[in-house]
């Protein structure tokens, strides 16, 4: 038992110690790093408690009580997707509305290039 404690401790640091990396290398930024801290620190306590992880499967009525970190993990897992998800729906509607407004930018300019009164190919060039 004391192999699988020193193990999860190891993976806890080596992810902290990852993310810690990132952050530092700007190639993760706050929030994120966040969450995943969370995730390194949730991994090193219950690898290194394993009777919480007892605990806690009595407190929630589940019987088989290695599975649970299975459950926690899996729901965090669909928690992170479904914020991935709605992160991508707001950027794909402020980028369809951007894409409208550049549209409707590039006919204002178009308009104030070719004056009312003058055919669209004679009209002289404002650059």
């Amino acid at each position: 038992m004391l192999d699988a404690q020193i193990t999860a401790a190891i993976l806890g640091f080596a992810l902290a110690g990852a993310i810690f990396y990132l952050v530092r290398r700007d190639h993760l930024h706050g929030p994120f790093a966040a969450w995943w801290l969370m995730v390194a620190a949730a991994t090193l306590i219950l690898g290194m408690f394993p009777a919480l992880v007892i605990w806690l499967g009595k407190l929630t009525g589940i019987n088989y009580a290695p599975v649970l970190p299975i459950i926690i993990g899996l729901s965090m897992v669909l928690l992170r997707l479904l914020k991935l998800d709605i992160d991508r729906s707001r950027q794909e509607r402020q980028m369809r509305r951007l894409t409208q407004k550049l549209a409707i930018l590039e006919q204002e300019i178009e308009r104030l290039r070719n004056p009312a009164g003058s055919p669209s190919g004679d009209a002289k060039k404002i650059d």
